[in-house]
């Protein structure tokens, strides 16, 4: 390894190629959501629109390369040496910290990764020379790093997180309160008008963020600037006579075209702005290490090389186009991070990816009284006609499984998200203000999902935590990236030709270990044992689809109690640990079970009425059985991480013989169930006092040995504690075999006197 700058820049070039890969998997989200959440459009053509955005984006895209250059720091404070460890730094920090953010499924931004990156690597860097010389202290910080650049980027964060969100409600709030729910009527009147509006919007937004900063904006240069008022009142004439011919045409809502169109400019956009964020480095370094072997190949030389603008190299382009294009479609986490943003703003009920906090119930618990205070102002017919806009259309209510397949929000919405998203960007291109694409488009679809009343009362505090945990990994992903990449340039100073070979082999195993991780989370096919919604309308149905799920219960039951008596036999902690585990995804599918119990009602035949009767106690005795369950291995799991005396031996003996007799038990049960012999049950039931008298039995026994032998409360406790919750666990049990029992004559009776009376 004579030349480790050679092997750096090959590192760093094989990192690039990675880095647009986790890249785009994350910023997919920008511009597929709004499509792909509304399913106005198919995929494959969204695929189709979206790529040829980004290809044409990356190839016009080379004035926006200086930022990795020059504009975090001052190059020509550094010596040739010393960027090359920077920019090696950046790129393995950079390329972790995506593809982590992707792994869970978290919407980031690529452009404060890069640019904290590059921070916290200079910073350091600086430190290190500073430190090594007597005539600088740390005051003279301020010499090697762009100040200015790096407080208007964190500004321009701030305030694209709430302007977006702010504008994106307003908007949709608006356009809601016109079009309503049932856009479908008001559409044909209006849609040529929205059509042009949200057109011009999206072809204002093309030509001054898509094209500036290309090479060949400087040819375009005159013709646009101080003639944006032409432009915008052309195309809009432009895009209200195409959207009332295409309507005559087609007979279709030129909302799909909206749709289309502005799918294309974030990705055009997107592309043409954020390539810097994954081959503005690499090509840097090249210009670096170009410019080193032409001075000599003197390490030492100041990088002032690097103030020069040098246009980025068509050939360079054109591959990192292509590589993003193979990425957005064979990409699985593109997929899972889109899931995220998708989740947090559809309409209808859907399995929620966030656990509610304090800050999201407070968010929410205010803003409810706000919403209260501004309501009590307003006249009733206001109110009464605001909301008769927000009335959904009565349409068949989808189980949170089912609202995953259908549309997350209508074609209003996603019009909305992209005209919005469009224009701001816009804007602040103008102004020459930096802001990220992510943020911008995430917030303006979460603004517009509250706008359109999607965060009700049943998910508020689980969407609004949702977005604080994305908005928390934004400010992150700052801190982390400034931290990461300081400490791995601080490492690869301290010993280059060892360190940069170690810190890449680490890099790879990580990379790996996530994509694995990732892969089996994808393909890991459900368990056989999990509990299912039942589809049946009628009781017969659900008595025979529910036989699996109380089948499941039983055999998971059998084994969680019998894991909890090994494990205080045995004192096992790590076993008692997994039990709790297991009974905590019992619980957890009995309750999915349960929440489902509205759209079970709401779509039944009103001739299957009885059967709701029947599923809702079914549900009700297999959540007592898991309450006890869940009591059991929590009292276990307790009594043994705490280091209490171990049970003595009659009374591990004694609960061997329960657990034997449950085993027997929860075995025929588990039979019957499986071979839908439901005439067994009653058998079954006839045993009911003999195992509730092993238990009485044992507890009996218990309170013969406290009185004359026993030393030990928690010892007692413990005992009484597990065989009166088995006594609970068992009533449950027989409570649900009983109402089997009862429903299966009950729905057997009229067929056999039908058979009767046909003979």
């Amino acid at each position: 390894m004579d030349n480790i700058y050679l092997f750096m820049l090959i590192a760093i070039t094989v990192l690039a190629v990675a880095d647009i890969v986790v890249g785009v998997s994350n910023d997919a989200i920008n511009f597929l959501n709004s499509a792909i959440g509304s399913k106005a459009i198919s995929l494959r053509t969204i695929m189709i629109v979206a790529s040829l955005g980004i290809f044409i984006g990356a190839v016009f895209s080379s004035g926006m390369m200086e930022v990795a250059r020059k504009g975090i720091f001052v190059p020509a404070q550094f010596e040739f040496s010393e960027i090359m460890l920077i920019f090696m730094a950046v790129m393995i920090t950079d390329i972790l910290l995506l593809d982590f953010f992707n792994t869970l499924g978290l919407p980031t931004s690529t452009t404060v990764s890069i640019v904290f990156n590059l921070l916290g690597a200079a910073v350091v860097m600086a430190l290190i020379k500073i430190s090594a010389t007597d005539s600088q202290t740390f005051a003279d910080l301020g010499t090697y790093i762009n100040k200015e650049k790096a407080l208007t980027i964190i500004s321009g964060i701030l305030l694209s997180v709430f302007i977006a969100f702010t504008v994106g409600a307003i908007v949709q709030w608006i356009s809601r309160a016109i079009f309503t729910f049932n856009y479908e009527k008001k559409i044909k009147n209006f849609g040529i008008l929205f059509g042009g509006v949200a057109l011009t919007a999206i072809t204002y937004f093309i030509f001054l963020k898509g094209l500036k900063g290309t090479p060949y904006y400087k040819e375009l240069k005159g013709l646009l600037e101080g003639n944006e008022i032409y432009i915008i009142l052309v195309s809009f004439v432009f895009w209200t006579l195409f959207s009332y011919i295409f309507e005559k045409i087609t007979k279709k809502t030129v909302l799909l075209v909206v749709i289309a169109i502005g799918t294309f400019g974030l990705a055009l956009a997107f592309s043409g702005n954020d390539l810097v964020n994954f081959i503005g480095v690499p090509m840097a370094a090249y210009h670096s290490y170009v410019a080193w072997i032409d001075g000599g190949m003197d390490t030492t030389m100041s990088m002032a090389v690097l103030d020069k603008k040098v246009p980025a190299e068509p050939l360079l382009l054109f591959i990192a186009g292509a590589i993003m294009v193979l990425t957005l479609w064979f990409s699985k986490k593109a997929k899972t991070v889109a899931e995220t943003e998708i989740s947090l703003s559809r309409q209808g009920d859907t399995h929620e990816k966030f656990q509610p906090n304090a800050l999201s119930r407070a968010v929410v618990k205010g803003s409810t009284t706000l919403s209260n205070y501004f309501g009590a102002i307003l006249p009733k017919s206001i109110k009464e006609k605001i909301n008769k806009s927000f009335e959904k259309p009565d349409t068949i209510a989808l189980t949170k499984d089912q609202s995953i397949d259908a549309p997350a929000f209508d074609m209003i919405r996603a019009s909305v998200n992209l005209m919005v998203a469009g224009v701001l960007i816009a804007i602040a291109t103008s102004m020459k203000l930096p802001l990220s694409t992510t943020y911008v488009t995430f917030m303006v679809a979460m603004g517009t999902s509250l706008a359109d009343r999607a965060w009700g009362r049943e998910s508020a505090v689980y969407r609004v935590a949702g977005v604080l945990n994305v908005i928390g990994g934004w400010f992150g992903t700052a801190l982390g990236a400034f931290i990461a990449a300081g400490t791995v340039v601080f490492l690869i100073n301290w010993n280059p030709k060892v360190m940069t070979p170690i810190l890449l082999l680490i890099t790879a195993f990580l990379l790996y270990r996530n994509y694995k991780s990732h892969k089996n989370k994808e393909t890991k096919n459900i368990d056989e044992d999990s509990l299912k919604e039942t589809g049946s309308r009628s009781v017969q149905g659900i008595i025979h689809e529910s036989a699996n799920n109380i089948s499941n219960v039983i055999k998971r039951g059998n084994k969680i109690y019998s894991n909890a008596v090994n494990g205080l036999a045995k004192q096992d902690l790590k076993l008692l640990k997994k039990n709790k585990k297991q009974v905590d995804k019992l619980s957890e599918e009995v309750d999915s079970l349960r929440d489902n119990i509205f759209y079970f009602i709401k779509n039944l035949d009103e001739t299957s009425l009885r059967a709701s009767s029947f599923y809702i106690n079914i549900l009700g005795y297999l959540q007592d059985m898991t309450q006890s369950l869940d009591y059991i291995s929590n009292v276990s799991f307790k009594h043994v991480n705490n280091n209490h005396k171990k049970l003595k031996f009659n009374q591990i003996k004694e609960l061997k013989e329960v657990d034997g007799s449950l085993e027997v038990l929860f075995n025929n049960t588990k039979a019957a169930f499986d071979s839908r012999s439901f005439e067994q049950i009653g058998s079954i039931l006839s045993s009911k006092e003999d195992v509730y008298g092993v238990v009485s039995e044992k507890i009996q026994k218990q309170v013969e040995r406290t009185r004359t032998e026993e030393s030990s409360p928690k010892n007692t406790t413990l005992y009484f504690s597990v065989l009166l919750e088995t006594k609970d666990l068992l009533t449950a049990t027989m409570n649900l075999l009983q109402e089997y029992h009862n429903a299966h004559d009950a729905s057997v009776e009229p067929a056999t006197i039908n058979n009767t009376e046909e003979e």
